[in-house]
């Protein structure tokens, strides 16, 4: 019989790179930016800002001086875990069994992962909770991000404006995250004649770009009431999101480790948990390279 798989171990290789493309593909954040693997000890991204513009000097000439100002940004990562209970006929399958039950698992972890890389790295939330977490502070974008346009009844205009407020800090535009509200919203506008501006967005089409920028659309924008419907900026440059290779992953067989009162515990109900733990990290680079489209109070 094929031996279970050891308690403690690390999610198999052949499921990783499905994880994460799939957190790639769930994630507002994560599929407008890329991402790269991150120590445990955390990563420091520097941001160089060169102050003064190019100076033309003669042969032999003076030089004078230029400057450049460092700002250091720390990307540490925090633990996303999930789990769940399942029968224990899992600890006896095949191999090919175990493989088809955290294939599944994984899928649904990864979902998980990337709703709460938006609801964390956006609102600041942890996502279960759904309020403010400690651990995360003020690195998320409703904290840090200033550049503030209120919603008005053409959505259009407000994206222009938010883009104004970027250039205008000298930022690039690279992507924009919409609520479903706000794509919905920029779906009904009409020219003149009756033609809608945005064809491509009707009847709730997955958004892939606008007038040539990238653009996702997910419920993560406005998640738990928020008044946040769009963000806009330089996700490609000034925000940077990576995971610790290594995704630990338990096969708990004994105990109460999910804390549930009513269940209680996995032998007296011929279950084991299966607890899975990613570790992720995200730094909002430059904030005055983005702006956020919200509705009034």
């Amino acid at each position: 019989m094929t031996q279970p798989l050891n308690k403690g171990s690390l999610f198999p290789e052949v499921l990783i790179p499905e994880l994460i493309n799939l957190v790639k593909g769930e994630s507002a954040l994560a599929q407008l930016t890329g991402a790269s693997p991150i120590p445990f000890n955390g990563s420091k991204e520097f941001t160089f800002t060169f102050d003064k513009e190019v100076d033309i000097v003669a042969e032999s000439g003076a030089k004078s001086h230029g400057g450049v100002t460092i700002e250091p940004v720390t990307i540490m990562p925090l633990k996303f875990e999930y789990g769940a209970r399942i029968s224990d006929e899992f600890m006896y399958g095949s191999q090919e069994y175990q493989i088809n039950v955290l294939q599944a698992f994984s899928e649904g972890f990864a979902k998980k992962i990337a709703r709460g890389i938006d609801i964390a790295a956006i609102h600041g939330f942890n996502p279960r909770t759904g309020v403010a977490s400690a651990l995360i502070g003020g690195n998320n974008f409703k904290s840090k991000i200033t550049q503030i346009v209120e919603l008005t009844e053409n959505p259009d205009n407000d994206m222009e404006a938010a883009i104004a407020l970027v250039e205008a800090a000298d930022g690039n535009i690279s992507g924009a995250a919409f609520a479903p509200a706000f794509r919905s919203s920029l779906a009904a506008l009409k020219d003149s004649t009756g033609r809608k501006l945005f064809p491509e967005l009707a009847w709730g089409q997955k958004v892939g770009s606008i007038n040539g920028l990238p653009v996702t659309s997910n419920p993560t924008i406005a998640f738990g009431g928020s008044g946040i419907r769009a963000i806009a900026g330089d996700f490609s440059n000034s925000f940077k999101w990576g995971y610790a290779k290594q995704i630990p992953m338990k096969i708990i067989e004994y105990g109460n480790p999910d804390n549930d009162e009513v269940t209680g515990d996995l032998q007296g109900h011929n279950q084991i948990y299966v607890r899975a733990e990613a570790y992720v990290g995200w730094g909002i680079l430059i904030p005055a390279y983005f702006a956020l489209i919200e509705a009034g109070e």
